[in-house]
């Protein structure tokens, strides 16, 4: 089940990459507001991808240190320490993520004509 997930991700990312790349030889004029467009398109993407998997990994963390903790109540405070670091490496995918996600939106090379386009540039 998760190679067939995994192929249908990779397929959809490839597919998205095509309509991307997509464009006509002649039309200059437009191809910075679509290539912003398509970035915040991607960052948007990336971060639902990236709070999906972080989600159902934490999920996952919690579950197998709550049932260590019913099969051996003893040891609950090792689980539980261990439990919070993996936690927060899983979380640190994350907000690598939306930086990632933030760089794309903000550091991006036509954001400056963008903004002057729509009016926001002082």
């Amino acid at each position: 089940m998760l190679k067939r997930v995994s192929l249908m991700t990779v397929v959809f990312v490839l597919g998205l990459t095509t309509l991307a790349l997509a464009a006509d030889a002649g039309s200059e004029k437009g191809m910075g507001l679509q290539f912003f467009i398509y970035s915040a398109v991607a960052a948007g993407f990336g971060i639902a991808i990236a709070a999906f998997g972080c989600g159902i990994g934490q999920g996952m963390a919690v579950r197998g240190a709550v049932e260590g903790i019913a099969r051996n109540p003893d040891a609950s405070g090792k689980v539980t320490v261990t439990m919070l670091i993996g936690l927060a490496m899983i979380e640190s995918l994350a907000i690598y993520a939306l930086v990632i996600a933030l760089i794309l939106i903000y550091a991006n090379p036509v954001s400056k004509a963008i903004q002057g386009f729509v009016g926001l540039a002082g």
